[in-house]
C-alpha cells in the first residue's frame, strides 16, 4: 500500500451556489467514462435539480452510508464501499461537507484524502466561500457566517483546479427559472445572499484566489526551468521609496500606472543600507507606507550595498514590469561625474520598463563646500588653529636653517605635510589658514626673489591653490569622517536607549510616569504630558517635570494619544527618536491598562469562585445542622409516635446541637465577609491568655472539651490582643483540632519566646501535606479530609485573618510523632511595673 501511486485530485470552483459545479463534474465523469475509465459516483447532492439528476443517468451510483444521530438518519459517503469497490475515478460533491457525528472522518475532504492516498482519483466541488481563508471577508460580504470550511492548502494541493464562471446576471435568471431553488425560496434568496453586489463581490473572490494560484505555478514552472526573464502574465509596478519628500509623488504616479493595467499590483520597496549610518526618516517611511497600503499596495524594505542593483533584483523577484524611480536630488555637476542610480536602474532593466519621475526636490541639491565649523568639536578646531599659526613659524625656522641642505621642492613638501596635519586636527577653516599662511611662508623666505610678494608666477599661483586644494579635500573627508562618526555614536546611544526602554516595557519595571521621566530627561525637557483624545474629550493619562509655562509642542503618536513637550525646540533628528520613545510610552499605557483589567479580572474571579463556594456550603453543609433540626422538631410536635421521655431530651439535644452548630457556621461566614470587606478593626490591649482559652472552650459541647488538655506556665506573660477576636481564633483551632484527631486528645499549649506569646494546638489526626500547608488557610478548603456535613472549610481562613487583624501569625506545623500544629504567634504585652 505504501508504494501505491497517489490518485489525483480535480476540484471544481465556483463562486456561489447554482453556478453549475456539480453539473459540470458529472460532465466531466461521463466524458472519463466514454474514454474507457471506470468510474464511480460516491456521492452527488443533486437539491432536486432535474438538469442535474438527468446527468447522473448511465453513471454507477455507490449506495450512501446512513449515519443515525438523534433518532434522524443521515445519509454520507461510504469511504469502505468506494475503497473496496476500487474505480479509476469516483465523483464526491461538496468537498467543504461536515459529516454527521459517528462517521469515519469530522469533514468530507478528510474522506477524500484517504481515498487518493488510497490511489483513486476524485472529482469535487467546492465554492470559495467554503475557503477558509476567505471565510471573514465572505461574512463582511454577505452578513452570513459559514459553518463548512474547507483548508485553503486542501485546494491548492489539488492536481486541478477549474474555475465554473457565470455572471450574476446570468446566476440569478436561472434562480428565476426555478433552476436552483424552488419556487418558495427564490424571493428570499434574490432579495438577500443573491443580491447582485454579492455575487459580484463573490466572483472577483473567486478570480483573484485562483488567479493566485495561477501566479503560484507559473513561478513554480520558472523556477523549476530556471527561467529568470520577466513573463508578463501580469502588470506588476514596483515604485522605489528613499524616504524623501518626492515619496508621496512616486507613490501617487505609480498607483496612476497600475491602475491603468487594470489589474495591475502595485509594490513599493525601500533599499535599507547595511552600514545603518545613513538611513532615511523613520516617519517619512511611515506615513508613505500607509499610502501605499490606502492605494491597495503592498510594502517591502530590502537591504543591499549597491541600491540599484538591489532595486532590480527585488524586481525580477516579484516578476516586475515597470519600475518607478525618481529622478536625482543631486545637481547637474554631481550627475555629470557620477550617472547615479537611475542610470544603472536603466542599464540592467532588461524587460522592465522604467518610469523616472521628477519632483519638486530634483537636483535641489548641489555640490557644497562643507561648513567651515563642520562636524568637529570646538575644542578640535581651536586646537588646529593653534597648530596653524604655531606651525608655519616653525617650519619657516627650521626650513631656514637648514637652507643649503634643502631644495625647493623640500620646502613645498613640508608645508604640504603642514596643511595636511592641520586639517586632519582642525578641520576646513584652520586647515585654508594654515594653506595660506604657508603660500605666503613659501613665497616670501624661499622663492626668489625673496623677501617680497609675487604671486605673478605660474608656479606660485600653483603652489598656492595646492596648497588650498589639499586643504579643502583633507577636511572634507575628515568633516565626512566626524560626521559619520558622531551620527554612529548617536545611533548606538539612542539604540541602547530605546533597548532599555524596550525591556523595561517588556518587563513591565517601568510605569508611564517613569518612562516620561525618562524621556524628559534624555531630551532636556522642562516637562512631558501624554493627552488622550477621546469622545468626551481631552484627558492627561501622564506627566512629569514642571507645569507648563508657554504653548507645548506637540508630537503625535497614535490616533489618541499626543505627546505635548515644554522646555526648548527639538531638532528633527531628536524629533525622530522621541517619536520611537513615544510609542513605547503608549506600549506601558496599554500594558497598565491591561494589567488593571488582568487584576480586576482576578479579582471578580476570587469574588466568583468565593460566591460558588458559598453557594455549595449553604446548598450542602447549611442543611445539614437545618435538616437536624427540622427533623428532631417535627418528630417532637408529632402526635403519631410514642415517645419516651429519653426520646424526647435525645431530640431536643440534636436540636440543641444543630442549632449550635448552624451558629457556628453562620458566625464563620459573616467573619469572613468582614474581614474581605475590611469591616473587622482589632483594639488589641493586654490580655490573659489563659481566660482567653478558658472562654474559647466554653465554645466546643461537652465530648470535644473532655479532650482538650491546657498546659499554660504560671509566669505567662500577657499578651497584646483583642481578647474577643483571640477567643474566636482558639475556639476555631479547638474545634478544627477535635474534629480532625477525633481519637486523641488535643493539647492547648502556651508560652513565652523573645517577647513573643506562642499558643500551640496539638493533634494527633492524619495531619496535611506539606505542599497543602498554605491551601488549608483557604476560605472553603477543607481537602477532602472534613467530615461530611461538617463546616465549609472556614474556621481556619477565620482565625488567620482575625490573628493577622491583631498583628499576629498563624502557621501550621508537624506534629513530632503524627498529627498538626497550628501555632498563633502575638507580641506579649508591655506592663507598666506600678502594674506588675
Amino acid at each position: 500500500m505504501g508504494g501505491m501511486p497517489r490518485g489525483s485530485l480535480r476540484i471544481y470552483l465556483g463562486a456561489a451556489p447554482g453556478v453549475g459545479k456539480t453539473f459540470a463534474v458529472l460532465g466531466e465523469a461521463h466524458r472519463r467514462r466514454s474514454r474507457g475509465q471506470d468510474v464511480v459516483v460516491g456521492l452527488v447532492e443533486t437539491h432536486g435539480r432535474r438538469r442535474t439528476l438527468e446527468q447522473l443517468e448511465g453513471l454507477e451510483v455507490l449506495p450512501r452510508l446512513e449515519v443515525n444521530h438523534r433518532g434522524v438518519v443521515l445519509s454520507e459517503l461510504d469511504v469502505d464501499a468506494v475503497l473496496a469497490r476500487r474505480p479509476d475515478l469516483v465523483v464526491v460533491d461538496e468537498l467543504a461537507h461536515t459529516n454527521a457525528p459517528g462517521s469515519r472522518h469530522a469533514r468530507r475532504w478528510q474522506d477524500v484524502e484517504e481515498l487518493l492516498a488510497a490511489g483513486i482519483s476524485v472529482l469535487s466541488t467546492v465554492n470559495v466561500q467554503h475557503l477558509e481563508s476567505l471565510t471573514d471577508v465572505v461574512q463582511q460580504i454577505t452578513g452570513v457566517t459559514q459553518q463548512e470550511t474547507v483548508p485553503d492548502d486542501v485546494v491548492r494541493r489539488a492536481d486541478q483546479v477549474e474555475l465554473v464562471d457565470m455572471s450574476p446576471e446570468a446566476l440569478r435568471r436561472r434562480m428565476a427559472h426555478g433552476n436552483v431553488y424552488p419556487a418558495e425560496r427564490v424571493d428570499a434568496a434574490m432579495g438577500n445572499y443573491f443580491r447582485v453586489g454579492n455575487l459580484t463581490a463573490l466572483r472577483e473572490l473567486a478570480l483573484l484566489w485562483l488567479a493566485d494560484r495561477v501566479d503560484e505555478g507559473l513561478r513554480r514552472y520558472r523556477t523549476e526551468h530556471d527561467i529568470d526573464s520577466v513573463w508578463e502574465a501580469r502588470e506588476r509596478v514596483v515604485v522605489a521609496l528613499t524616504g524623501g519628500r518626492e515619496g508621496e509623488t512616486l507613490v501617487r504616479r505609480a498607483a496612476r500606472v497600475a491602475r491603468r493595467a487594470g489589474t495591475g499590483a502595485l509594490l513599493a520597496v525601500h533599499v535599507l543600507s547595511s552600514d545603518g549610518l545613513a538611513g532615511a526618516s523613520p516617519a517619512a517611511l511611515r506615513a508613505q507606507r500607509v499610502l501605499v497600503e490606502s492605494l491597495g499596495g503592498s510594502y517591502h524594505e530590502v537591504v543591499g550595498d549597491d541600491v540599484g542593483a538591489a532595486l532590480l533584483d527585488f524586481a525580477r523577484g516579484v516578476d516586475a514590469t515597470q519600475l518607478v524611480i525618481g529622478t536625482s536630488r543631486r545637481s547637474r555637476w554631481a550627475r555629470a561625474l557620477r550617472g547615479g542610480i537611475g542610470g544603472e536602474v536603466i542599464a540592467g532593466s532588461g524587460e522592465i520598463d522604467v518610469h523616472i519621475v521628477t519632483h519638486a526636490s530634483a537636483g535641489s541639491r548641489g555640490w557644497r563646500l562643507p561648513p567651515l565649523t563642520g562636524a568637529l568639536t570646538a575644542r578640535r578646531r581651536w586646537w588646529g588653529l593653534v597648530l596653524a599659526l604655531a606651525g608655519v613659524p616653525l617650519v619657516t625656522a627650521c626650513c631656514l636653517t637648514a637652507d643649503a641642505a634643502l631644495s625647493l621642492a623640500s620646502v613645498l613638501l613640508a608645508f604640504l605635510l603642514l596643511v595636511i596635519a592641520v586639517a586632519l586636527v582642525g578641520g576646513l577653516l584652520p586647515a585654508v589658514v594654515a594653506a595660506v599662511a604657508s603660500g605666503l611662508a613659501e613665497n616670501w623666505f624661499f622663492t626668489p626673489p625673496t623677501h617680497q610678494l609675487t604671486v605673478d608666477r605660474v608656479d606660485d599661483v600653483v603652489a598656492l591653490s595646492g596648497y588650498l586644494v589639499v586643504a579643502v579635500a583633507v577636511a572634507t573627508v575628515v568633516d565626512r569622517s566626524a560626521r559619520r562618526a558622531t551620527a554612529a555614536a548617536r545611533a548606538g546611544a539612542e539604540t541602547a536607549m530605546l533597548a532599555s526602554l524596550s525591556r523595561s516595557v517588556l518587563a513591565g519595571d517601568r510605569a508611564l510616569p517613569a518612562l516620561l521621566e525618562q524621556i524628559r530627561e534624555a531630551f532636556g525637557l522642562r516637562s512631558v504630558t501624554m493627552v488622550e483624545t477621546t469622545a468626551d474629550g481631552e484627558r492627561t493619562v501622564g506627566t512629569c517635570g514642571a507645569p507648563p509655562g508657554e504653548a507645548p509642542d506637540e508630537i503625535a503618536v497614535t490616533d489618541t494619544l499626543t505627546l505635548r513637550l515644554c522646555g526648548r525646540t527639538l531638532p528633527a533628528g531628536d524629533r525622530t527618536v522621541l517619536v520611537a520613545f513615544a510609542e513605547q510610552a503608549a506600549v506601558a499605557l496599554q500594558q497598565g491598562r491591561l494589567t488593571a483589567q488582568a487584576a480586576e479580572a482576578d479579582r471578580l474571579a476570587a469574588g466568583n469562585s468565593m460566591r460558588t463556594a458559598l453557594l455549595a456550603a449553604v446548598s450542602h453543609d447549611l442543611r445539614t445542622p437545618l435538616a437536624g433540626i427540622k427533623a428532631a422538631s417535627s418528630a417532637l410536635r408529632s402526635t403519631d409516635l410514642a415517645l419516651t421521655d429519653d426520646d424526647r431530651t435525645e431530640l431536643v439535644a440534636t436540636v440543641d446541637e444543630s442549632a449550635d452548630r448552624l451558629t457556628a457556621l453562620v458566625d464563620n461566614l459573616l467573619d469572613m465577609s468582614r474581614l474581605q470587606s475590611g469591616a473587622i478593626t482589632a483594639v488589641p490591649g493586654p490580655a490573659d491568655l489563659t481566660a482567653v482559652v478558658t472562654a474559647a472552650l466554653s465554645w466546643l459541647d461537652e465530648p470535644q472539651r473532655a479532650r482538650v488538655q491546657v498546659q499554660t506556665p504560671d509566669d505567662l506573660p500577657l499578651v497584646l490582643a483583642d481578647a474577643g477576636l483571640l477567643e474566636r481564633v482558639v475556639a476555631n483551632l479547638a474545634d478544627n483540632a477535635t474534629r480532625h484527631a477525633p481519637h486523641g486528645p488535643v493539647v492547648v499549649r502556651s508560652g513565652a519566646v523573645a517577647g513573643r506569646v506562642e499558643l500551640r494546638v496539638v493533634d494527633r489526626g492524619p495531619g496535611v501535606a506539606m505542599a497543602d500547608r498554605e491551601r488549608v488557610f483557604a476560605p472553603f478548603q477543607r481537602l477532602g479530609d472534613a467530615p461530611a456535613g461538617q463546616g465549609v472549610g472556614l474556621g481556619l481562613a477565620v482565625a488567620r485573618g482575625l490573628t493577622e487583624a491583631m498583628g499576629g501569625t498563624l502557621t501550621a506545623e508537624d506534629t513530632p510523632g503524627g498529627g498538626l500544629t497550628m501555632v498563633v504567634s502575638l507580641a506579649a504585652a508591655e506592663v507598666p511595673a506600678a502594674q506588675a
